[in-house]
This record gives structure tokens, sequence and C-alpha cells, in this order.
């Protein structure tokens, strides 16, 4: 029985003050007000027998390590570990979270243990790369969204990844949040996806929002903006007002394909000139019909020729499909679904369009 596979096909057909109308705080990001990511080594403990084996000496060194902490000293040899996994405790939280306040973490299994199902983390340190200072905190029952049993008989039921899990606020922050400065006088604002075009329109768009002229760009993903007389003694007010301002975002021309699901997405600015294709038993042929638009007599206007560029699809010279006006990504693989073509053609054919130069844009394949 043949596998049927939908194509699913987005373009971004809205006005650009439509669609490229951004927040600043959702493209770019204030100097200090980032992200750290933490990490920690860790125990899991309570497992029904799902944990690491006796081969990994590591877990056996921490459970023994661990108990010395309590006074308790107990032969490696005479330790049992399939109750207990070694796991790493990862997690990413804002540079600005103050002490006391709880945050979601995750541990995943750095051993040989089979789940992490009903496993309770203990109390682990997290810190950043290369500083030994402890940031936080993390501790408690473990979350894994899935299970995993198995039968002596060697049957096995299971349902997503068991050895990856999820601690609820179980981080808590420790040390001490970046406090903005009252005497500060210049912000750094970056870009999340430098472009020239975008960050020109950042610095555009503040000055106007304070008529003056206190932003600059440094490069194409930097911005330094002075915080104006009046804010000085407020700065955080400042930064709310700036993280406010809408911007335009300027978007590549790119179409992406996922060849696993069939997927293709196009942006606005992708056009395709004129071409023919020949795939298999499919011919396709987009052509150019110039539309020259004369001004009227004495009316000091310009000739303008237009290029409408029109795509033509034919299959075994029966089905024939023409769509009129320019040739876009969604009017070719409309065409295309129109026929009943499969999705991995509809991707072929688009990665040949890239390759002999007839489709305007960047092709990103998944």
């Amino acid at each position: 029985m043949g596998k049927t596979i939908k194509i699913l096909l987005v373009v971004f057909s809205l006005t650009l003050a439509q669609v490229n109308a951004q927040r600043i705080k959702d493209i770019a990001y204030i100097k200090g007000n980032s992200s750290i990511q933490l990490f920690g080594y860790g125990l899991v403990v309570g497992l029904a027998r799902t944990g690491d084996s006796q081969t990994q000496q590591f877990t056996i060194q921490s459970i023994s390590s661990m108990l010395k902490k309590f006074g308790i000293t107990v032969s490696q040899t005479q330790i049992r570990t399939r109750n207990v996994a070694a796991v790493m405790v990862t997690a990413t939280i804002s540079s600005f979270l103050k002490p006391g306040t709880k945050f979601d973490v995750l541990v995943s299994s750095i051993g040989d243990a089979r789940s992490l199902q009903g496993g309770t983390l203990l109390l682990t340190p997290l810190s950043t790369f290369g500083n030994e200072d402890v940031y936080a905190f993390a501790q408690g029952p473990i979350s894994v969204g899935g299970f995993d049993y198995s039968t002596p008989t060697g049957n096995r039921i299971a349902r997503n990844h068991v050895l990856t899990g999820r601690v609820p606020q179980g981080g808590i922050v420790q040390g001490n949040s970046k406090v903005m400065k009252d005497t500060m006088s210049v912000v750094k604002v970056f870009l999340k996806e430098p472009d020239l075009i975008t960050v020109n329109n950042v610095v555009d768009a503040i000055n106007g929002k304070f008529n003056n002229k206190i932003a600059s760009a440094v490069d194409p993903s930097e911005v330094r903006v002075k915080i104006p007389q009046q804010f000085k003694n407020d700065p955080l007010k400042f930064l709310a007002q700036l993280e406010s301002i809408s911007v335009e975002e300027d978007y590549p021309a790119r179409v992406v394909l996922n060849e696993r699901t069939g997927t293709v997405v196009a942006g606005a600015n992708v056009k395709i000139k004129p071409v023919t294709i020949s795939h298999g038993g499919m011919n396709i042929i987009i052509r150019n019909y110039p539309i020259i638009s004369q001004p009227g007599a004495f009316s000091n206007g310009n000739t303008v020729v237009m290029d409408n560029m029109i795509p033509y699809v034919q299959r075994d010279s029966t089905n024939v499909v023409a769509i009129n006006g320019a040739s876009t990504v969604q009017e070719v693989a409309n065409a295309l679904n129109s026929l009943k073509v499969e999705p991995q053609d509809i991707i072929e054919i688009f990665q040949a369009l890239k390759a002999a130069g007839a489709l305007v844009g960047e092709l990103v394949i998944l």
C-alpha cells in the first residue's frame, strides 16, 4: 500500500509593514540582560533497579564520597548502584534572576542506566563553565514524561525517552544577580540575527522615538545608545521604552526544505526566474511576458517595464496548468501539487532551480 505524504507550503505574503514590524525586545537584547548556562554533576536515587551497573566506577565513587560526608565509610566493593544513576544537570536562566528564584532544570543520564523514571535528584551545585563559584543548587523529583517497563521474560513496553527528565522548579538561585547601575550613560543593543539593513532600521527607529541622535551602529549586530539626560536617574524606564520600539526587520530571501516531512517554507522575497524544467515525465516552463506601462502625453512620467512571469507545468502531455501573475515559489509548488508530484520530487526540483541560478534566494535543506 502506498504511503500518502502531504506537502505543507507556507509563504509569507503579508505586507512588509505587517510582517517585519517587530519590537526591539523580540529581535535584540541589551548587554547584561542575557542568559546564563549552568551545569553540574549529580546523583539520582530511588530508581527501581534501572540505574547504573557496577561497571560505572564514577557512580560508585560518587556514592562513596557522598556517604563520607555523613560520616559513613563503606567499601566501594560493597556498593550496589542499580537504584542510583549518575547524571548531568543543565539549565539556562536569565542573568537578572534574584537569589531565591526557582527555575526548571534538565537531568540527563551519563552512565548506562535504563531509566530515570521515579528517581529523585540529590542536591547538586550548578555553575558556569570554567567558574568554580556556585550560582545555584538543584534538587527534587524527576518527571520524565514517559515510561519503560521490562518483564523477566524479555518483553518490553516503552514510551518517550526516559533517560532525560526535568525537575520543575527544582533549581534555586544562590548567587547575586547583575543590577543596572544608576550611573551608566551608554547601553549596548545586540541583534540576535546580525543584518546591515535591520541594524540601520533600529538606529533610525530609536533616534526617531526620542527625537535625538542618541543611537549609532557599530557593526551589523551592535547598536550603542546614549541614555538621554531626562532618564539619567531612571535607566530602567528608558530601557523599557527602548525595548518597546517597533522596527522593520529585514528577512533574507530563503527557502527551507525538510526532506523528512516534505515541508516547503518560502519567504516573500523569493522569486523564480524564467526557466524550463524537465523532471521524469514532467515539464515545467516559466515564460516571461513583459508588460509596458506608457505614461500619458505631457505627464512627465516614465515608461515602466514589468516582467510578468507565468509558469506552465505539463506531465505526460496530458495535464497543463497555467498560473497568471509573477512566478513565485508558492505558484510553482501549487502547480506541482495539482499534478500530485511526490514530496521528494518537489524538493529535487527546487534544488535544481537553485543550481541553475533560477531560484533567487538561499536554499536551506533540513
